[in-house]
């Protein structure tokens, strides 16, 4: 168990986890990411209008959460510039982990990768997001840029709803220990461009959301979050991320729920297990989420009876204060590598897919597969 954080304002905390990790107690940079320089909501004017959707436009749909291999798949990556970068966004070279809270306060954050891999369409599971606005949870989701492409009006409806935030979760889900500089900064920036054409044309519909605000007024009109495609990174990914401006959040709860086969009380007890007041908390709603919704409808209860209420991550950072790490891992260091000889095949698959269609490749492995190795230390 780690030691319990000093209230009294330090300029950095170091706390000892039981497993021997260091966390550090970020401070000051975090907060000014998420208050300053581009406000949180679209500058705010008076747009009248009908409401983007009907209720039942909003609720799910049969088949959709279905992940389809075609090759059709295919997407662009958008070119462009990404517009609006926030003043005084000061790196840190680490990823978040939790959120260390004021004594009391029991907020935690549910989060959702919505990622996309090149030769598929990924799903949507809308049980989910059906299950969160009924109970109003508020969460956040970090959605793949292609993903948000191939889901034009899914990925408005999360954008325009009060009760989230999307985030960015990369282009195509490219495990980032094996990406040179360039392909990094593509994937981040494929991403950020994503995100910013749906809420640009959210905005140019002038529709209204169920709150009665006009839709694009509930989002921020850049994203500021990132979440490394399999929880992987190394000290130069991070670094790529921070110079786009954004902020690299891990978790510290995984709910385990992409694991085939995994079942309802089994996500239940792995979320139980080891939530606390400041948590992130790890699912999936894109077709690989399984038992995710039935899941949910415990935890929901569960969490409010213990007392706990659901914030957006960038609520619970703004909440508290950031505690961070210095390597990306699940529940130990090191663990993610497990998933590198998956990440190589991948990448082949990658290579073969553009070359039957005639595409260039966008990005390719390091020769090098030690680079995460290296980094372990």
């Amino acid at each position: 168990m780690e030691k319990r954080l000093v209230s009294k304002p330090l300029p950095t905390s170091v706390k000892r986890a039981a497993t021997g990790r260091w966390l550090v107690l970020c401070l000051g940079p975090i907060a000014v990411v998420l208050s300053s320089s581009i406000p949180l909501h679209a500058e705010s004017k008076s747009v009248r209008g009908s409401s983007c959707w009907a209720a039942d436009q909003l609720r799910a749909k049969s088949g959709e959460a279905k992940v389809k291999i075609t090759r059709r798949a295919y997407r662009s990556a958008p070119a462009g510039s990404v517009t609006g970068r926030w003043a005084g966004f000061k790196p840190t070279g680490k990823v978040i982990r939790r959120v260390e809270l004021p004594p009391g306060k029991k907020l935690v954050a549910f989060t959702f990768d919505l990622c996309e891999q090149p030769f598929e369409i990924a799903g949507y599971q809308g049980d989910i997001v059906d299950l969160l606005r009924e109970h109003k949870v508020r969460a956040t989701f970090f959605a793949g840029g292609k993903w948000l492409l191939t889901h034009p009006e899914r990925a408005a409806q999360l954008v325009g709803d009060p009760l989230f935030e999307v985030a960015n979760h990369a282009w195509e889900h490219r495990f980032f220990p094996l990406l040179d500089q360039a392909r990094m900064d593509a994937e981040v920036r494929a991403a950020q461009l994503a995100y910013q054409q749906v809420f640009t044309r959210l905005r140019d519909r002038r529709c209204l959301a169920l709150n009665g605000r006009p839709a694009f007024q509930n989002a921020a009109p850049q994203q500021r979050l990132f979440r490394f495609p399999f929880g992987a990174c190394t000290p130069e990914a991070i670094k790529a991320v921070e110079s786009h401006g954004l902020r690299a959040v891990q978790w510290d709860v995984s709910s385990s729920d992409a694991w085939r086969g995994q079942s309802r009380n089994g996500i239940v007890r792995s979320v139980l297990k080891r939530v606390r007041p400041g948590s992130i908390v790890l699912f999936h709603a894109n077709g690989r989420g399984w038992n995710t919704a039935k899941a949910l409808t415990i935890l929901i209860k569960r969490l409010r009876e213990l007392g706990y209420e659901f914030a957006q991550v960038s609520e619970l950072i703004a909440a508290g204060q950031p505690v961070c790490a210095d390597k990306c891992y699940d529940f130990r260091e090191g663990d993610v590598n497990r998933y590198l000889p998956v990440a190589i095949k991948l990448e082949r698959s990658y290579n073969r897919f553009y070359k039957r269609l005639g595409k260039r490749h966008p990005g390719s492995p390091q020769s090098d597969p030690g680079l995460l190795t290296r980094n372990r230390d």
